[in-house]
C-alpha cells in the first residue's frame, strides 16, 4: 500500500517474479475499467503476461463500479489462488477497497432511486455543499472523513443513512488494525519523501498525455454509453473530458490540474494510511525496486 506514484506496482511486479509463486491482486478503484489503461497506468500487457493479475478490465467503463462488487471479487480471486496452493499480493492505493476485503467491512445496500435525487441536487449551484453540510451535521465523524469535493463518496453516505437510518461512519470495523481480521495479512507500505513524489507525478501526467491519453479519452467518451459517474472522475480523464468539452481552455491547464488532483490525492492516502498500524513501511527513493531485498525478508 502507498499514495500514488511511490512505485507499488514495479515494487510488487518484481517481488511477484522472485518468489514465483505469487499473483497480484489489483485493490484500485480506477483498473477496473476495461480500455482505461494510459490514465490508470495500468501494468502492461508484457507485465501481466509475467505474472497473473486479477481485478484488472473487470468492467466496462459504462458501469458504476462499487466496493461491494469488489469486495466479492476479490475474495473470490484469493480463494482460487490459494486453491492452486499460491499466495496472493494485494497491491494498490484505494484505502476503502482494501479495508473492504481484509477487514471484511459491512457494506450496506443500495437504493439508485434516492441516489440518483442526491446526484440531481449534488449538481445544483452550490448543491454539492448543502449536501456536505447537511452530512455534517448528520454524521460528523463522517464529514471529517470524506473531502467536501467528492460528490461521490458525500452522496453515498447520505444515501446510506437516509436508507438504514444509521450514521455512514458506524459501518466497518472503526478501529484501524483491530484485531480478528477475516485475511491473514501482513502490510508493506511504500514511503517517499514528498519532494520526490511530487516530481514523479507531474512526471508521470506528462508521460501519459505523450502516450495518448488525449485520444484514448476522446475514444472513451465517444463509444456507446460514454463513461460512467464514477469512471469519469478518474483523476486524469476528467480533465481532459473538461477539456475536450471547453470547460478547461487548454490542455496545459487540464495537465496541470491533473497534476494538482493528484498530488492532493497523494496527500489523502498519507493520510489514511498512516492510521493503519498493520503496516511496516518502507522508504524508496527514485528507484523503489531498490527496497526489493528489505521487502522479500519480511516476506519470508
Amino acid at each position: 500500500m502507498g499514495p500514488t506514484a511511490t512505485g507499488k506496482s514495479a515494487l510488487a511486479l518484481a517481488g511477484a517474479q522472485a518468489l514465483g509463486d505469487v499473483e497480484i491482486v489489483s485493490v484500485d478503484s480506477m483498473l477496473v475499467y476495461r480500455g482505461m489503461d494510459i490514465g490508470t497506468a495500468k501494468p502492461t500487457v508484457e507485465e501481466r503476461a509475467g505474472v497473473v493479475h486479477h481485478l484488472l478490465d473487470v468492467a466496462e467503463p459504462t458501469e458504476d463500479y462499487s466496493v461491494a462488487r469488489f469486495q466479492r471479487e476479490a475474495a473470490e480471486a484469493l480463494t482460487a489462488i490459494e486453491a492452486r496452493g499460491r499466495r496472493g499480493l494485494l497491491v494498490g492505493g484505494t484505502g476503502l477497497y482494501f479495508q473492504a476485503v481484509v477487514d471484511g467491512l459491512h457494506l450496506p445496500g443500495e437504493d439508485l432511486a434516492l441516489r440518483a435525487e442526491l446526484e440531481a441536487r449534488a449538481a445544483a449551484p452550490a448543491g454539492l455543499a448543502g449536501l456536505y453540510h447537511q452530512l455534517a451535521d448528520l454524521d460528523p465523524v463522517a464529514a471529517d472523513r470524506i473531502e467536501p469535493r467528492n460528490r461521490r463518496r458525500v452522496v453515498r453516505a447520505l444515501e446510506v443513512m437516509l436508507v438504514t437510518g444509521r450514521a455512514f461512519s458506524s459501518y466497518g470495523p472503526g478501529v484501524f488494525g483491530a484485531v480478528g481480521s477475516p485475511l491473514p495479512v501482513r502490510v508493506a507500505g511504500v514511503w517517499m519523501p514528498r519532494s520526490i513524489g511530487a516530481g514523479r507525478i507531474a512526471e508521470r501526467v506528462r508521460g501519459m498525455a505523450a502516450a495518448g491519453l488525449v485520444d484514448e479519452v476522446r475514444r472513451l467518451a465517444a463509444a456507446p454509453g460514454g463513461l460512467s459517474r464514477t469512471a469519469r472522475q478518474a483523476i486524469g480523464y476528467k480533465e481532459v473530458l473538461d477539456y475536450l468539452d471547453g470547460v478547461v481552455p487548454s490542455l496545459e491547464m487540464a495537465l496541470n490540474r491533473a497534476v494538482d488532483r493528484t498530488r492532493a490525492l497523494a496527500r489523502r492516502q498519507r493520510m489514511w494510511f498512516r492510521r493503519d498500524r498493520r503496516i511496516s513501511w518502507f522508504g524508496v527513493g527514485e528507484n523503489p525496486v531498490a527496497s526489493l531485498p528489505a521487502l522479500l525478508a519480511t516476506w519470508r
